[in-house]
């Protein structure tokens, strides 16, 4: 008993020793796998996939994607120097590419590694609308956002590992297994993802108005995102990420806002 008591106090206390607190967010986030370890993975699992894909380089979208991108990796830098946080980006590497692929997509990974395929920029209809796109994927970075889902992955596993263990009788084992599953799943971890896609949207419709881009945007850009889907889409509770008309509802509340902010560093007019 007193060995198990010990286990639980040593996991509390990792888990509190493992969290850092997001300046974008003010949030205490969980951080298991540190950036230093992260960054390099992620980066050499960037490079590997544009070996493997066709990316665009010397045309003028290619040249919109990187100049965009890197008016949004300013932005962040001159929000995180205003509010105190000099130094944040040093490890950062920001790198923008478009990948020739039909489908509507952008990522970025941990530590500022970006793609933009080709088949989203019919849909964003120029550099607002890309910078929306930029804005949310560049925010997903600066929240720590993989390394997040990273920790809460090894947190899923490691409950899973000691509830078969602690669980004697198969019967009820089996049992375990398929509750805990679709339990932690729909109950925690896709809530947890839908929440960093809501905080990378209010992250970066602030980027994009500081970069000089109209955030009243960023909700035209989902209203077409939706439109293109054409209603297609499982319900929220069983997505990553939030419903289109969710995600049009906040980002228009959040517009005023965002030219608020961007006010602050002297940019009163905005690019659409």
């Amino acid at each position: 008993m007193k060995i198990k008591k010990v286990s639980v106090l040593l996991a509390v206390l990792v888990l509190i020793l493992s969290c850092a607190t997001n300046p974008f967010t003010g949030k205490q986030t969980m951080a298991l796998v540190p950036n230093s370890q992260l960054f390099p993975t992620a980066f050499a699992q960037y490079d590997q996939f544009l070996t493997d894909n066709k990316v665009i380089k010397g045309t003028a979208d290619a040249a919109m994607v990187t100049r965009v991108g890197q008016k949004i990796a300013v932005a962040a830098e001159r929000w995180l120097n205003a509010n105190g946080h000099v130094g944040y980006l040093k490890d950062y590497k920001w790198e923008y590419n478009l990948v020739d692929d039909k489908t509507v997509n952008a990522w970025c990974m941990p530590g500022g590694k970006i793609v933009v395929y080709t088949g989203i920029l019919p849909i964003a209809k120029g550099e607002a609308g890309l910078a929306a796109i930029l804005g949310h994927e560049v925010a997903h970075a600066l929240a720590n956002h993989g390394q997040q889902r990273m920790s809460a992955g090894m947190i899923q596993q490691g409950l899973a590992v000691a509830g078969n263990i602690a669980i004697k009788d198969e019967k009820s084992r089996n049992a375990f297994n398929q509750y805990y599953g679709v339990g932690s799943q729909v109950g925690v971890m896709l809530p947890f993802s839908r929440s960093h896609e809501t905080e990378a949207d209010s992250i970066g419709i602030i980027l994009m108005a500081i970069a000089g881009y109209n955030p009243d945007e960023a909700a035209e850009l989902w209203k077409r995102m939706s439109a293109q889907s054409g209603g297609q889409a499982p319900p929220e509770i069983l997505s990553t990420h939030p419903s289109n008309q969710s995600r049009i509802a906040n980002l228009t509340a959040l517009a005023p806002k965002a030219k608020e902010e961007a006010r602050k560093f002297g940019v009163t007019s905005f690019k659409n």
